[in-house]
């Protein structure tokens, strides 16, 4: 079994080999590796980083839906608890965008409390990275859109740490704001 530390650091380091050359939405195409370390530090700091395995998991969370990374290999060199969390936050790729939201929205009260932590995370992150200076039409609906589904997917997710619920209706707040300066 790893340390605490050890697992941490591992899972960082698969996460960017693994998701290497791509680029997140928003934010002038930064590296998606800068959306796997927020949603691990969002993870860490609500907890005091007290599980490891969770914030392993927040790095980790997009890496079975992204890349040929397989549950059986998180297990492996993780843990069990790991590769479940991260299975459970992925979506199956092969429906359309809206089946998968709305299956996002269906399913999120009947997560894991730890899995609601990373989905929360993850929709603060995202959310975060469409508020940008001076957005086009099409960023602004963009942003609008996300932040609306978003906010359905988290209501099925409150509850667990009143801590990640305020940062999440912190970020919806700031994107509502950003949406009323630029007439969105």
């Amino acid at each position: 079994m790893l340390t605490p530390v050890r697992m941490v650091s591992e899972a960082a380091e698969l996460a960017a080999r693994r998701h290497n050359g791509m680029a997140r939405k928003g934010r002038g195409s930064e590296p998606y590796i800068n959306h796997l370390a927020e949603v691990a530090n969002l993870l860490a700091q609500v907890t005091d980083g007290a599980d490891a395995e969770l914030v392993a998991a927040g790095w980790l969370h997009d890496t079975i839906e992204h890349t040929e990374t397989t549950r059986e290999e998180l297990a492996q060199k993780f843990s069990a608890r790991v590769a479940d969390l991260v299975v459970e936050c992925t979506d199956d790729m092969s429906l359309a965008k809206l089946v998968r939201r709305q299956k996002q929205i269906e399913d999120a009260p009947h997560k894991s409390p730890d899995a609601k932590l990373i989905k929360t995370a993850d929709k603060i992150s995202n959310i975060g990275a469409r508020i940008v200076p001076h957005p086009s039409k099409d960023e602004r609906d963009d942003l609008a859109d996300y932040a609306a589904w978003a906010d359905q997917v988290v209501a099925g997710c409150r509850g667990i740490n009143p801590r990640l619920d305020r940062i999440f209706d912190d970020t919806i707040a700031r994107a509502r704001a950003a949406l009323a300066e630029t007439g969105g």
